[in-house]
């Protein structure tokens, strides 16, 4: 059996006034949950926070947890629940027309892990050293990357690069990736929204893993560089570390 070591923080950034990013963590029950509200002020504060409590319901009500029900059905129930929660708070609230997040939700079950995506942004895997990201931003500049119309240097200077596709809430039906895979220990798993990635390119945070000494410091050190670029966002960072139990 692995254990779970996970660590998760917040931060306002330097330009905003409130937070629209939200965060769970629970070692214990091994998932990490993290949601970026947008429809402006209140509306993507409220859609973020929906998101992380529906998504620790499902993960903590003893119900859900029957053998009946695995690590990607339960992923699974937690995005569709939570886009229905928010789809019908902004249908009965106007001035929440348009709240939605972008969502990242990673389960683990004994040597496997289970990944639900939507929106930009991200998760990534650290392994041995090499950063891989996991998760495909659901945006308008990464579309344009794919079609080869322009380079991911390019994308990160985009006048359009917070244009998302696809979010948790919008609309009646969601399209979620779920990505699963083994899991070793030793693996770093690295959850976070776009306030890092927009701030801080992936050699930098790959430095950070590499270096700091504990998960708190890893995540302090990203929040502080994203911050040190301008800190144009909310920055929120959760980081889930696979240890042997022996």
């Amino acid at each position: 059996m692995s254990k779970i070591n996970s660590v998760g923080k917040s931060d306002v950034g330097l330009k905003r006034s409130n937070n629209e990013d939200a965060f769970l963590v629970d070692s214990e029950e091994g998932f990490g949950v993290l949601a970026d509200g947008m429809g402006g002020a209140a509306a993507g504060e409220m859609a973020s926070q929906i998101f992380v409590k529906t998504a620790s319901e499902v993960f903590l009500d003893k119900i859900a947890r029957s053998p009946k029900k695995g690590t990607p059905e339960r992923v699974r129930e937690a995005f569709d629940l939570a886009n229905r929660n928010i789809f019908n708070h902004a249908g009965k609230n106007p001035d929440c027309q348009g709240m939605g997040c972008t969502a990242e939700l990673v389960a683990f079950d004994d040597q496997r892990f289970v990944l639900g995506h939507v929106g930009d942004s991200r998760t990534y895997l650290f392994r041995r050293g090499e950063l891989r990201q996991l998760t495909r931003d659901h945006s308008l500049v990464q579309d344009q990357i794919d079609q080869g119309l322009i380079t991911p240097v390019e994308a990160r200077r985009h006048s359009l690069r917070n244009v998302i596709l696809r979010a948790v809430g919008v609309s009646e039906r969601l399209a979620v990736d779920l990505i699963s895979g083994t899991s070793v220990s030793g693996d770093l798993f690295l959850l976070c929204s776009d306030g890092l990635t927009d701030m801080v390119d992936d050699p930098s945070i790959r430095e950070v893993l590499l270096i700091s000494p504990d998960l708190d410091q890893k995540v302090e050190r990203l929040i502080e560089l994203a911050k040190s670029a301008g800190g144009h966002d909310n920055i929120t960072v959760i980081l889930c570390e696979m240890m042997d139990s022996h």
